[in-house]
């Protein structure tokens, strides 16, 4: 990893994850303004539009030196192809935060989200020095689940028909992770 305070890449065996760029957003609103990824997704608007991604990219570098939240672009570490995002937020006075991603419906099912989220687990626990990690996920996005599973948290409950998304009620399943789990020991 490499890190000053504007410019940030993680690197994985297959990614760099790095901080967006303004320029990142038309590739972001053509991977956003898909209906499926937004129906899995908490706060995504749909239809999303570059301006959708210029407003969101904007805040980032901001949150970023703040220390408040971490907002990443998972890309190809080869090629640079933007595959999706992933975010880390920051709540200090209890040394946690929540991860939460989406990746480009033409890259599911690849390994891309593992690869990204277990980057963050090791961000937030060697060089942020959080104590827990957690993430949550839809019910009706077991898929979601299964790559929380991937990188070791355990499932910590349900909130059933917690928030609407489309006129339906919604469970969101959390899962977390501490830092004295056998990975980070």
């Amino acid at each position: 990893m490499t890190e000053d305070n504007s410019n940030i890449t993680i690197t994985t065996d297959r990614l760099a994850i790095r901080l967006f760029h303004s320029s990142d957003a038309p590739e972001v609103a053509r991977l956003c303004n898909n209906y499926n990824i937004y129906k899995n997704t908490l706060y995504l608007p749909y239809p999303y539009a570059v301006q959708d991604a210029l407003s969101w990219i904007s805040s980032h570098l901001t949150n970023f030196q703040k220390n408040k939240s971490y907002e990443f672009a998972i890309t190809d570490k080869a090629t640079g192809q933007l595959y999706g995002a992933i975010g880390l937020s920051n709540n200090q006075s209890f040394r946690h935060g929540e991860i939460a991603y989406w990746i480009g419906e033409a890259f599911w099912g690849k390994g891309y989200a593992t690869e990204a989220a277990q980057a963050m687990l090791d961000y937030a626990f060697k060089e942020k020095k959080y104590h827990k990690v957690f993430a949550r996920h839809f019910g009706s996005n077991p898929a979601s689940g299964r790559v929380l599973q991937k990188i070791g948290m355990q499932f910590e409950g349900c909130l059933h028909e917690h928030v609407i998304k489309n006129g339906q009620y919604e469970d969101l399943v959390y899962y977390g992770i501490i830092e004295e789990s056998p990975a980070y020991t």
